[in-house]
């Protein structure tokens, strides 16, 4: 096979080369006239844009708040959905309690809550938390609820022949049984809370990702808000990162469909 065909056959199989591709003709109509500024700017801006931002400190101080953010809502919304898993997945009766309201829930889209939040709590920190919370407590409790509901009936018989208690079959069976629906509801959840944090943000913020985003918009400084949607796709792919390594880790006995 002669040099320019192998190199043909690389050049096909590269992932890399459409995204760089659209790079070098968003460059080139950039520095060409064709795409304006105030549309989009070109990735060399950009990238200078993110530099300068860095080493001011700016992006880090502002970053800092929103991953604050996020952490707050997403503690108290993955806290609540497995609380309210266990509850619905482990007894008839909180089922019947806890069920019909999280279907409820389900059927209302979490930013139409913003107004209403916002009257409860008013513009500062508190809806923003809030938003996050209830946006991620859905994903958690809907898929633990299915992974305890879905736990192999035979598995608790045998648990129940040795003798084991209730709170052992639990911990020992359901939850194990459980816990690759959770780390799925997990994963969902945080992709939830970052993009309830970009509107979240926008409700009177005076520091965060979407602070920086309101005020590039009024100077029309677009190399700003492609730093920040930058950086929030990072925010997203680290999260999700993160999910996959605890599931490598606790999920090291389930066999693989497709060996790695």
């Amino acid at each position: 096979m002669s040099r320019f065909r192998q190199l043909s056959r690389s050049l096909g199989a590269a992932r890399w080369l459409s995204p760089l591709l659209l790079l070098a003709v968003l460059e080139a109509g950039s520095r060409l006239g064709v795409i304006p500024e105030r549309t989009l700017a070109a990735p060399s801006q950009v990238i200078a844009t993110l530099w300068s931002m860095t080493v001011s400190g700016e992006l880090t101080d502002n970053l800092l708040v929103s991953f604050l953010r996020v952490l707050a809502g997403l503690g108290i919304g993955v806290t609540t959905g497995v609380v309210l898993a266990l509850v619905a997945g482990l007894s008839r009766q909180g089922e019947v309690a806890v069920d019909p309201l999280m279907q409820i829930k389900r059927t209302i889209p979490t930013l139409a809550l913003t107004p209403l939040f916002i009257v409860w709590f008013g513009i500062g920190e508190t809806p923003k938390i809030a938003l996050i919370a209830f946006a991620s407590i859905f994903p958690v409790y809907l898929n633990l609820y299915s992974g305890i509901r879905g736990v192999d009936v035979r598995l608790l018989e045998s648990a129940r022949s040795l003798g084991l208690s209730r709170a052992a079959q639990v911990w020992h069976v359901v939850l194990p049984g459980a816990l690759p629906s959770l780390l799925v509801g997990l994963r969902y959840s945080l992709s939830v809370s970052v993009l309830v944090l970009v509107v979240a943000e926008q409700i009177n913020a005076t520091a965060g990702l979407g602070y920086l985003i309101n005020n590039a918009r009024d100077f029309m400084r677009t190399d700003i808000i492609l730093v920040c949607l930058m950086i929030y796709a990072g925010l997203g792919l680290l999260a999700d990162g993160l999910v996959r390594a605890i599931e490598s880790r606790a999920l090291a006995w389930r066999p693989a469909v497709v060996s790695q």
